[in-house]
């Protein structure tokens, strides 16, 4: 699987060699806060090569400045339709690199995998990757009530979408 480059961003295959970032990014509370609780290390160790089979990418700097991951995760129901995720290190975040990445991801979804939709799950506080999504022009088609629980607080889940633009 090719890189994806940007003007700015390198997205690169996950590989084991990334599991410190997986680590790091899955153990920081502010990257947590809107995502899921903070697992163990052994659960973490069978998400990553969960993760490793799904395609996600490395977010770097095309300087080599690791930045945090993301990924498209096509459905088994539906193999024109994808989730996508995405976690940046504190840091990395508000600069950019996210709609970057983001913008990547689904030109790459649309282009090259022939995806016709991704759609994306957020939690309402979110609201960074809200605007995030709705920027890149994903739409919110539906408000799941208290649907997620993050240490003992429901939140909502918002679900949003974006269609492969047509084809001329």
């Amino acid at each position: 699987m090719p890189d994806i480059l940007t003007p700015r961003l390198r997205l690169s295959p996950l590989t084991p060699d990334d599991w410190p970032l997986f680590l790091r990014l899955r153990q920081d509370p502010a990257v947590m806060r809107y995502m899921g609780e903070i697992a163990e290390e052994e659960t973490l160790r069978t998400l990553f090569a969960q993760r490793l089979q799904d395609g996600v990418r490395v977010i770097n700097t095309r300087q080599g400045e690791v930045l945090g991951d993301i990924g498209l995760r096509v459905s088994r129901h539906n193999p024109h339709e994808a989730d996508i995720g995405y976690a940046l290190l504190p840091e990395a975040q508000g600069r950019g690199y996210g709609a970057e990445a983001l913008a990547a991801m689904c030109r790459y979804g649309f282009e090259d995998a022939g995806l016709r939709a991704i759609n994306a799950w957020v939690l309402g506080p979110n609201q960074a990757s809200a605007r995030l999504l709705e920027k890149q022009g994903f739409l919110r088609i539906q408000v799941l009530e208290k649907a997620y629980t993050i240490n003992g607080t429901a939140y909502d889940d918002w679900v949003y979408r974006l269609e492969a633009p047509p084809h001329p």
